[in-house]
């Protein structure tokens, strides 16, 4: 099935080509076909045919293990560096998140909001030029503003912390309702009843 451009990084002829992209250049290790088509619930034939098209360009390269195809980035390309990057700055921030804020105790839920979160669920405008980040919990602050840092210096767009208590996210507060309708997207522990609060 076809789908539209990326609008976080419209330069991909479609959505699902950015997120092999994305998967198969930022995740560690090679992955098959079946393996690409399960991780990322694009269907098999979507994966196949264009795995064929990025390796055909060379920005993919496979090797054969019996009857398994692993895909890997073409570290050799003149393109795969740059192209890295890219994805790093469009793709990478929820892995990069939960990551680092993951192992900050105290952390109970993280999601990201606001222009990031929009362009991802592909409501159009400009590029975002930060990223916005709520943590709920009770975690020491200066270890979530590092993290964050972190991230944001991997990426090269700042990362914008917002902590609150687990009681905070619970009020109706305008802010909280503005968040929910917005969309956002999950980077660690939000279920479907924390939105329809």
């Amino acid at each position: 099935m076809r789908t539209e451009a990326p609008l976080l990084l419209p330069l991909f002829r479609s959505a699902n080509q950015e997120k092999l992209l994305s998967f198969v250049f930022l995740a560690k290790g090679q992955k098959t076909i079946q393996d690409l088509s399960t991780d990322l619930d694009i269907p098999y034939a979507t994966v196949h045919r264009e795995i064929g098209r990025l390796l055909e360009a060379g920005l993919l390269r496979e090797k054969r293990m019996g009857n398994y195809r692993l895909i890997e980035p073409n570290q050799v390309s003149p393109y795969y560096k740059p192209l890295h990057e890219l994805l790093e700055i469009s793709a990478w921030p929820v892995a990069l998140l939960k990551q680092v804020l993951g192992a900050v105790k105290g952390v109970e839920k993280v999601f990201i909001f606001g222009s990031w979160a929009h362009r991802f669920f592909g409501q159009r405008g400009s590029a975002p030029e930060d990223i916005d980040v709520l943590v709920i919990g009770e975690p020491d602050l200066r270890k979530v503003y590092a993290a964050c840092s972190t991230v944001g210096k991997q990426l090269r767009l700042p990362v914008n912390p917002t902590i609150m208590s687990l009681e905070e996210w619970q009020a109706d507060t305008p802010f909280l309702k503005n968040v929910r309708k917005g969309g956002v997207v999950n980077v660690i522990g939000l279920t479907d009843s924390d939105m329809s609060l």
